[in-house]
């Protein structure tokens, strides 16, 4: 297998990154903090290895999705030797406010 992808953050999957923290730490504990930190760490790992594991998203092809907890879901583009993270988009936001650049 190969060693994975290299890993690509946009700048708005950082911002949305540091809302989502930001927001953790103001309103729960460390360790829900901790689990959430741990769960992003494996699911990025899991993209890096199998890239095509999940769905495209339904309205950019090139674009896929990945369901990381109920509220977040991971959008990331495969291109040549790495993977772009677009966004971690907040689902209970309207749906028509995911854009993708």
């Amino acid at each position: 297998m190969k060693s994975g992808y290299k890993i690509l953050w946009s700048e708005q999957a950082l911002t949305d990154l540091q809302n989502i923290l930001d927001y953790l730490t103001e309103n729960w504990t460390q360790r829900e903090l901790k689990n959430f930190s741990q769960r992003l760490d494996k699911r990025i790992n899991l993209i890096r290895h199998y890239p095509n594991l999940f769905p495209s998203s339904s309205t950019k092809k090139s674009i896929r999705r990945s369901v990381l907890t109920k509220h977040t879901t991971i959008y990331y583009q495969v291109q040549t030797q790495t993977l772009k993270i677009v966004t971690l988009f907040d689902t209970r936001q309207n749906p028509k406010k995911l854009k993708f650049k």
